[in-house]
């Protein structure tokens, strides 16, 4: 029965017939509810189905707003990594969590998620079981953030700019921004995922550094779709000829961006959430708010902007 409901929630997740919060909310039901019957399969394409998904909706971006918007938020960026750094390493000290598990929460929180954690994890020498707790601490309040930003934004009436730089900055994974700003708007989109992919790309100096500091010889992973991205936005701001061509697949990387936040949430079980434990979870869950909350504020009192 889970296989059949699995492929059910798979198959409308990827018929655009459902929004992407829908699609997380759906497969955290069925993740919480059954037994995975694909769990590694599931994890593996949903990482890979991210990346297409990424450069599909570079189709649809000017090169022109992604350098200026790069620029204007690469001091942001450099600022709101660090102090999100040194606060999640004094959470960490605060609630006594174990030192490899508390910076690869801390570096998924400042960067992007699960990418950067998977980046940095063999290069800083942690253990699986290090891994998974980093990995469902900052999944659990990526669901949140998706489910929750939208409405926040709305209330406040923040412009589709304001949402979209205040998404890239709080959200950690670089799918739940995506989501939650194609819901927001177009302008929204364009702005999160820009400022969001600049943000992803601090995941190789966090690696080196790491690994300097360790004196690891673990293999760096580079975040190759960035720049696939980059050439997608390049062809739709110069290569005019295939315009019509652009369009569509702008639109199958939304959905196929959906289908991967149904699968992403289908990877959250009960045993993940007993996993995590509590002094993981308090130094994300404060380490996330922190963020989020004083990056709202500077946003709407103007300080941080376009």
């Amino acid at each position: 029965m889970s296989k059949n409901l699995f492929f059910i929630g798979l198959i409308l997740a990827a018929s655009g017939l459902v929004s992407p919060p829908l699609a997380l909310a759906s497969g955290l039901v069925f993740g919480l509810a059954f037994a995975h019957p694909f769990a590694q399969p599931a994890k593996q394409l949903s990482k890979l189905l991210l990346q297409i998904s990424v450069v599909g909706i570079g189709f649809g971006m000017d090169l022109r707003q992604i350098v200026r918007v790069g620029r204007s938020g690469f001091m942001y960026t450099a600022l709101s990594i660090t102090f999100a750094m040194l606060l999640g390493w004094l959470l960490g000290r605060i609630f006594k969590v174990q030192r490899r598990i508390s910076f690869l929460i801390c570096a998924g929180t400042a960067i992007c998620g699960g990418s950067a954690i998977a980046a940095v994890a063999p290069v800083a020498e942690a253990e699986e079981e290090e891994i998974a707790v980093s990995l469902g601490t900052i999944f659990v309040l990526n669901s949140i953030a998706l489910l929750l930003f939208p409405a926040i934004g709305l209330l406040l009436h923040m412009t589709q700019t304001q949402f979209g730089l205040w998404s890239a900055l709080a959200i950690h994974d670089t799918s739940s921004v995506v989501g939650a700003t194609a819901k927001y708007g177009a302008i929204a989109l364009a702005v999160g995922t820009t400022v969001k992919l600049a943000r992803a790309l601090w995941i190789v100096p966090m690696s080196v550094g790491t690994a300097l500091t360790r004196k690891s010889k673990a293999r760096i992973q580079w975040p190759w779709f960035i720049l696939f991205f980059c050439l997608a936005a390049v062809a739709n701001t110069y290569l005019h000829a295939f315009a019509p061509a652009y369009a569509t697949l702008k639109h199958l990387g939304i959905i196929g961006l959906t289908a991967t936040l149904y699968l992403i949430g289908t990877g959250l079980s009960k045993e993940t959430l007993r996993k995590v434990g509590v002094r993981p979870l308090m130094q994300g869950v404060l380490l996330w708010i922190a963020v989020a909350v004083s990056s709202l504020l500077l946003i709407r009192c103007g300080w941080i902007h376009l």
